[in-house]
C-alpha cells in the first residue's frame, strides 16, 4: 500500500484539473490540523517550498485563546511568524473532499529556518533520532475510541452540548448489528482513510452506545503519528458530512465509560522485532523488559502528554478498562501497560492510560524517552501483575491535570530528553487549562447547591 500521493501524480491531477486545492496544515499543540488552503496551481508552482503562518498557533488552548506567560512568543513579542514547511513525503488525496490534496508541514523559525523545538512533530523526531542513534526504530500503534452522536455539531453546540445522545442506544462492543446501523458513517471512514493512504485494518463497536474504534497498522512512530492525526480529522469531518457529530472527549458523561487511545509499541532492528526473546518464557528480550521498565518507572512523569486536559482525569476509575496503576501484566486490560503477543513474533507493550484526547506526537515521543531511559539505565522488570490491578497497592497514575504538571516540570528525564523549553512550554499549557477550569462554575455546583446551600 502506498502512503502518499507522488509529486508527478499532484502536478499531473493539477493539469487535468481534477485538483485544485492542496491543504497545507501543520499540527498544533492539541494535535489539530492548522493551515492554509492553496489554489493547487500557485502550490505546485511555488508554495510547496514553504509558506508562514502566525507563531501563536504553538501557544493557544482549545478556544483558540492566546494566554500570555510563554516563553515562545506573546503580546510582548508581537507573535511573529513561523516557516511551515511542506514535507513532500506526507502528500496524500483526501478523498473525502472533492479535488483537494493535503500536505504536512514541519514548523521552523522565520529567521534562522532551525525546527521550532516545541513544534509536536520536532518533538518526536528528536526521540526518533535519539532512538536510531542507538540502533533502533520504534514500531507503534494507536488505537482511536471516540463516540457518534445523533445530531450534527451546530445543533448539539446550540443546544449548549446538553441532552447529547449517542448514535445508538446500547453497548455495542463487538456488535454486528448495531454497527450496521452506523455504517453510513463508518463505512466511508474506512473507504477514504485506506485511499488516502491511511493503512486502516478494522473498526468495531466499543464498550458503550454510540462508542467507535477504528485499528490502523502499525508504523515507524512518526508515520504512525501522522495516520492518528489525519484519521482523527477526517473523522470529524466525515461524520459532519452524515449530519452527525464525532467526539474524541476523553469523558463526555460521567455515567459513560471513557475514549482511550492505547498505544502499542516495540522495537525493530534489521526489519526484526527486537523485542522477541524465543528462551524466554513470555517471549521478552532483556531490551523488552528495560524498556518497559522504563514505561513503568516514568509513567508519573508522562502523564500529562497521555492525559493533556482537565477532562482526561475523570476517564481513570476502577471497574472502566481504564487503568489507575502504573504496572505491567500479560494480557490484562486494567493494568497501565499490557503485555500483547507473548511468545511470538508479534510481542509488543501496550501503554493503556493515554485517552483519546492526546496529541500522538506528543504521547509517542514521552513512551519512546521513557524508553530509551529503561535502557540506558538498565531497569529491572518487575513480575508481571496478577488479577485485578485495581485492587493492588503499586504506584498510582496521577488523578488530576495538577499533579501530573507538578510531575512534568520535576521530570530530570524528561528535561534532558526533551529540552528545558519544550517542558516548560507544555507546563504553561498544563498551567493555563487549570487557570480556566477554576475560574468557572460547573453545572454540577448550582445543581446541588443552588436551593441547598
Amino acid at each position: 500500500m502506498r502512503a502518499a500521493l507522488e509529486w508527478d501524480e499532484l502536478c499531473q491531477g493539477v493539469g487535468k484539473k481534477t485538483i485544485d486545492t492542496v491543504l497545507a496544515c501543520l499540527v498544533d499543540m492539541q494535535g489539530r490540523l492548522m493551515g492554509k488552503r492553496f489554489h493547487a496551481r500557485h502550490f505546485i508552482e511555488s508554495a510547496w517550498e514553504e509558506t508562514h503562518c502566525c507563531n501563536y498557533l504553538l501557544a493557544t488552548d482549545l478556544e483558540m485563546m492566546t494566554p500570555d506567560g510563554y516563553q515562545a512568543t506573546s503580546w510582548e513579542k508581537g507573535y511573529g511568524d513561523y516557516v511551515m514547511k511542506p514535507i513532500i513525503e506526507t502528500l496524500r488525496l483526501v478523498p473525502w473532499l472533492e479535488g483537494t490534496a493535503i500536505i504536512l508541514c514541519d514548523v521552523l523559525d522565520h529567521h534562522t529556518h532551525v525546527p521550532v523545538s516545541h513544534s509536536p512533530r520536532t518533538v518526536l523526531q528528536k526521540q526518533v533520532t535519539r532512538l536510531r542513534d542507538i540502533g533502533f526504530e520504534a514500531m507503534t500503534a494507536t488505537e482511536l475510541e471516540f463516540f457518534l452522536f445523533k445530531k450534527s455539531y451546530d445543533e448539539i453546540r446550540a443546544d449548549g452540548y446538553r441532552n447529547l445522545e449517542p448514535i445508538s442506544g446500547y453497548n455495542e462492543d463487538y456488535h454486528i448489528l448495531q454497527t450496521t446501523k452506523e455504517e453510513h458513517v463508518m463505512r466511508p471512514i474506512r473507504n477514504h482513510l485506506f485511499a488516502s493512504g491511511v493503512p486502516v485494518e478494522n473498526s468495531k463497536g466499543e464498550a458503550e452506545a454510540g462508542q467507535e474504534e477504528i485499528n490502523i497498522r502499525y508504523a515507524p512512530s512518526m508515520l504512525t503519528a501522522d495516520y492518528h492525526t489525519i484519521a482523527k480529522h477526517a473523522i470529524k469531518e466525515i461524520s459532519w458530512q452524515q449530519g452527525h457529530a464525532a467526539s474524541f472527549l476523553a469523558k463526555w458523561d460521567h455515567n459513560r465509560v471513557g475514549s482511550s487511545s492505547h498505544i502499542h509499541q516495540s522495537l525493530w532492528k534489521s526489519d526484526k522485532n527486537s523485542f522477541f526473546d524465543a528462551s524466554d518464557a513470555l517471549g521478552m528480550s532483556g531490551l523488552m523488559k528495560n524498556y518497559l521498565a522504563g514505561l513503568i518507572k516514568y509513567a508519573p512523569d508522562c502523564t500529562y502528554f497521555l492525559a493533556p486536559y482537565v477532562n482526561s482525569y475523570k476517564r481513570f476509575s476502577k471497574g472502566t478498562f481504564a487503568p489507575t496503576r502504573s504496572i505491567w501484566s500479560v494480557d490484562n486490560r486494567t493494568a497501565g501497560f499490557r503485555l500483547c503477543g507473548e511468545g511470538g513474533h508479534t510481542i509488543r507493550v501496550e501503554c493503556r492510560i493515554s485517552g483519546s484526547d492526546i496529541n500522538p506526537y506528543l504521547a509517542i515521543a514521552a513512551q519512546i524517552a521513557s524508553g530509551i531511559a529503561g535502557i540506558k539505565e538498565g531497569l529491572e522488570l518487575p513480575p508481571p501483575a496478577k488479577g485485578d490491578v485495581y485492587k493492588g497497592n503499586s504506584a498510582n497514575i496521577p488523578d488530576n491535570l495538577s499533579a501530573a504538571r507538578t510531575n512534568l516540570m520535576k521530570s530530570d528525564m524528561l528535561l534532558e530528553a526533551m529540552g528545558e523549553d519544550v517542558i516548560q512550554h507544555y507546563a504553561r499549557c498544563a498551567e493555563w487549562e487549570i487557570e480556566e477550569f477554576k475560574r468557572i462554575v460547573t453545572d454540577w455546583e448550582v445543581a446541588r447547591g443552588f436551593e441547598k446551600a
